[in-house]
């Protein structure tokens, strides 16, 4: 191409300038231009071939080479320009294509008009959501990307529109097509720009690009094809009711044809790709072979050569547009890309679909109405769609992936305009524990039967540095950004000693001689008494014992008692190891009370005492009495003893504690919970039964 002369480099042009990449298996094509009003105006464009196959079936193979060829473009056009450039929008061969089509909706909740942002943002979820689906069916061990999507159509309050922009909705929905390419594929060409000192400004895949220039929006209501036959794929796009409904690809392109004609005419890949060229221009072919001898090949017997394969790779894609298409061949095919200009191939897909030789063509100059190119001697042709089509994608979407450091590591994400440092730990499968602090061990232990839980101490939260600055998991990051975490830690293990339960501030008032006295409760420890200091670990069984035997009150009060002395509690006679409860009366005296004083309005005490002496055990050991309950809604005698405290119940119905079937047991006394001791007495009502 002829050089840009001095009064475009120095110009200032109307519209934002775009660099656009289409980095083929044969050649790296490197536009530049802007976009003003609705024509787009190609300021420059340069074109470099490979040296070697530094790329294979759309994939770059060898990295460094191919990032040297971009470089080189890139030079030439900055030269051309007269600026410097920066960044580069870029498009991948959908080698490896994957697509998943999702529904996506967003509820305001209320009406409101809807604006590009809310389009956006619905775009952005639809992607998002694509991206979760997609992982879930991904049954390699390869990591994909999202490297292009498109709404098929859009909703408002679940009727389809075509522009839902400046309408009310309550509900805004679309269907969206994204396609994914493997890691691989995309690293390879992230890797290949930055060699050449750019940055990717845009990524979109070379179908969607395409598809900006051959198929205008007035076009797209009907079923037609683009099929994009470059070197080494040729990828497909299908559009029906005004939408991209489907894309594709082979592996099989125009690089099949040319390995053919090196075979057959014992050739280089260069001169039989020069010899494939020639063939759509001159009917005879002079070039040397392999052993520098002159060979002549008419146009005919390359065609010939070429024809089986050529046939080979228009069923293939004649059967893929099939499969995209619901299994129906289109209404139309538009060719472009340089594979498909081979003389026989349109007339050969035409017959494969089943559709009128006319309705599949080459696309170039017809669709590029609204293309100027600023540089003298340009010709429109289909192997220029693409490349512009690139250039023309970075206006209508932002498609990108940006790379940050993290700790250390340099990692890649999609790039949604809405990333934090949170996006970047899950990418960087950063423990989620690691960001927010942590509690120590918790314990666990029951009180009086029911489960109780004391909370570990809290942890210092992550220290979290975005380029050095401090930050925390919600602050935004950009491409380059130097993301540092110090993982947040673990609190102490919960502790608490018996002391520090609510219960076990309680007292049981007693009255000790006509002198009301506070006890301080005691608690058993899985059977054992245990004082407040006691350290509860980890599944204690608590039970905070609601008595005191007439012993331990005297041990508490300090006072010995002579073994002459009477024992009464509640004003019958009483020994050392009998129960006090709340409110209860104590008596020890040197005399002997009459039986008329007893108050037999009084709750009784428990019923095995030892005795005091041979000669008061007659005394001490009333006659056993027999009390009537009901248990569970049905009556029960109670007999054998002279007095029953609620433990006893379980001596007279069939209820297995050995055997748990729920949580822990529940025993109610009269309608509120019971404890085990308590005293019952005649008529009382019980419930037992397992929590579950």
């Amino acid at each position: 191409m002829a050089e840009m002369s001095k009064e475009h480099s120095t110009k200032k042009y109307p519209g934002q300038m775009v660099f656009g990449l289409d980095i083929g298996t044969r050649s790296i094509v490197g536009t530049v231009g802007y976009r003003n009003n609705d024509h787009f105006y190609v300021v420059a464009q340069r074109i470099k071939e490979h040296e070697t196959r530094a790329m294979l079936d759309g994939q770059i193979h060898d990295i460094h080479k191919v990032g040297e060829t971009i470089k080189c473009v890139k030079e030439e056009l900055e030269q051309a320009i007269g600026r410097k450039m920066t960044e580069a929008c870029i498009a991948a061969a959908g080698r490896v294509l994957r697509t998943i089509n999702v529904t996506i909706d967003n509820d305001f909740g209320g009406d409101k008009e809807i604006t590009q942002e809310d389009i956006y943002t619905l775009s952005m979820l639809g992607v998002e959501k694509a991206y979760e689906e997609f992982q879930t069916s991904n049954d390699t061990d390869m990591k994909f990307y999202c490297v292009g999507y498109s709404v098929v159509r859009y909703y408002i309050n679940h009727y389809p529109i075509s522009n839902p922009e400046g309408h009310k909705a309550k509900v805004l929905s679309a269907d969206l097509i994204a396609t994914f390419l493997p890691d691989d594929v995309v690293d390879g060409l992230y890797k290949a720009v930055g060699i050449a000192g750019l940055n990717v400004a845009n990524m979109t895949l070379e179908p969607i690009a395409a598809i900006q220039v051959a198929i205008p929006e007035m076009y797209r209501m009907l079923n037609i094809a683009l099929v994009d036959v470059g070197a080494g794929t040729s990828d497909i796009s299908i559009t029906k009711d005004g939408s991209i409904i489907a894309f594709g690809m082979i592996p099989m392109a125009g690089d099949a044809l040319t390995e053919t004609i090196a075979r057959h005419c014992l050739v280089d890949f260069v001169t039989a790709e020069q010899i494939k060229r020639d063939a759509g221009i001159y009917d005879n072919i002079s070039y040397k072979d392999i052993m520098s001898l002159e060979q002549t090949i008419s146009k005919e017997e390359i065609l010939e050569v070429v024809d089986p394969v050529m046939k080979e790779m228009a069923l293939k894609i004649s059967d893929k547009i099939k499969e995209l298409n619901g299994g129906k061949p289109v209404s139309a095919v538009f060719v472009v890309g340089g594979g498909g200009k081979m003389e026989g191939y349109t007339d050969t897909l035409a017959q494969d679909l089943g559709i009128q030789k006319e309705r599949v063509a080459v696309r170039g100059e017809e669709v590029m109405q609204k293309i100027e190119f600023l540089e003298e001697g340009v010709k429109k042709d289909s192997l220029l769609v693409t490349p512009i089509g690139i250039c023309l994608s970075f206006y209508e979407q932002s498609n990108n992936f940006i790379f940050v450091d993290f700790n250390g590591a340099r990692i890649k994400l999609y790039d949604n305009n809405m990333l934090s440092v949170a996006d970047v730990a899950i990418q960087a499968e950063f423990p989620n524990e690691g960001l927010f602090p942590r509690r120590g061990k918790e314990l666990n232990f029951t009180v009086n039967g029911k489960a109780r839980i004391v909370r570990g101490q809290l942890g210092e939260a992550a220290v979290i540095r975005v380029n050095g600055e401090e930050a925390d998991i919600h602050t935004p990051i950009h491409s380059g950004d130097k993301i540092e975490v110090i993982p947040s830690t673990a609190g102490a293990p919960a502790s608490m000693e018996l002391g520090a339960l609510n219960e076990f501030g309680d007292v049981i008032n007693v009255i000790v001689n006509d002198k009301r006295i506070e006890l301080p409760k005691f608690a058993s420890v899985n059977g054992e008494l245990q004082s407040k200091y006691y350290s509860i670990k980890e599944n204690d069984s608590i039970e905070l014992l609601n008595y005191y035997t007439v012993k331990q009150i005297a041990e508490f009060m300090d006072v010995i008692i002579d073994k002459d002395m009477n024992l009464y509690v509640n004003n019958k006679l009483a020994d050392m190891d009998t129960f006090v409860y709340e409110n209860f009366t104590v008596i020890w005296t040197m005399e002997e009370l009459q039986l008329s004083d007893v108050d037999s309005s009084t709750v009784q005490t428990e019923e095995e005492h030892a005795p005091l002496s041979q000669e008061k055990e007659s005394v001490q050991k009333p006659e056993p009495v027999t009390i009537a309950v009901i248990v569970n809604g049905k009556p029960l005698a109670m007999t054998g003893k002279s007095a029953y405290v609620y433990v006893d119940v379980f001596s007279y119905i069939d209820f297995d504690l050995s055997k748990p079937q729920g949580a822990s047991v529940i025993t109610l006394l009269n309608g509120r919970e019971a404890k085990y001791m308590e005293p019952l007495q005649n008529g009382d009502t019980l419930e037992i039964y397992w929590k579950k």
